[in-house]
């Protein structure tokens, strides 16, 4: 904050926390199919074969080695959820809470997990479109706030679009993620972070 001075005025803070062993306050640990190793910059980074092949070149150098960062605060109903059993938290999630082992998906017709609901994959090539994602749990006892801020980082935008579309839409439609029913999300945004080389390039420029 001190290099933005007064370019800009905060208006909300969220102070977060690691929480055990990268859980949520759901009780899950979060973050599991996160891209690992190289396949972080290819999950996260644009690249030339991502912009459209009618740009031009500036728009091309503006994008790439960027990347698309979407942020939401979740406040959770924890009473609510802890009334639920194990079993049904698990059934929700699509993981098993103590030792984080996937559950097999359901049905098409079914409804499906919170995990499902986020696994994008390319009908055509059956390539899973992988996100990086540093969620963030927090709490203010004193105004009896509990909750999770979402941060996704992803080459592609569409892919989180897609993933929230599923959750809030359903899929099959109507059969939204019930971790909707426990989850309010109360703010949200999306950012696109230029490459590094950019915005060191910006300090050279005479206009």
């Amino acid at each position: 904050m001190d290099l933005l001075g007064d370019s800009v005025t905060v208006v909300d803070s969220t102070i977060g926390f690691r929480y055990f062993d990268v859980r949520d306050l759901l009780g899950f640990v979060d973050g599991t199919a996160n891209p690992i190793g190289n396949a972080v910059q290819d999950s996260v980074l644009v690249a030339a074969s991502d912009i459209q092949t009618d740009a031009d070149a500036a728009a091309i150098n503006v994008n790439v080695g960027g990347s698309y960062i979407v942020v939401q605060k979740y406040l959770h109903d924890l009473p609510s959820w802890r009334s639920l059993s194990t079993e049904e938290q698990e059934s929700i999630i699509g993981r098993t809470k103590l030792d984080n082992i996937e559950l097999p998906d359901y049905p098409p017709s079914h409804q499906q997990s919170h995990k499902s609901l986020n696994t994008i994959v390319d009908e055509k090539s059956g390539e899973e479109y992988d996100i990086l994602r540093d969620n963030m749990p927090f709490g203010s006892p004193a105004e009896g706030q509990f909750g999770t801020y979402f941060i996704g980082y992803s080459r592609r935008l569409w892919v989180v679009e897609k993933m929230l579309e599923r959750m809030f839409r359903g899929e099959p439609e109507g059969k939204h993620d019930r971790i909707l029913d426990y989850s309010r999300a109360v703010t949200g945004t999306t950012f696109f972070a230029p490459a590094r080389g950019l915005l060191e390039g910006l300090g050279d420029r005479d206009d």
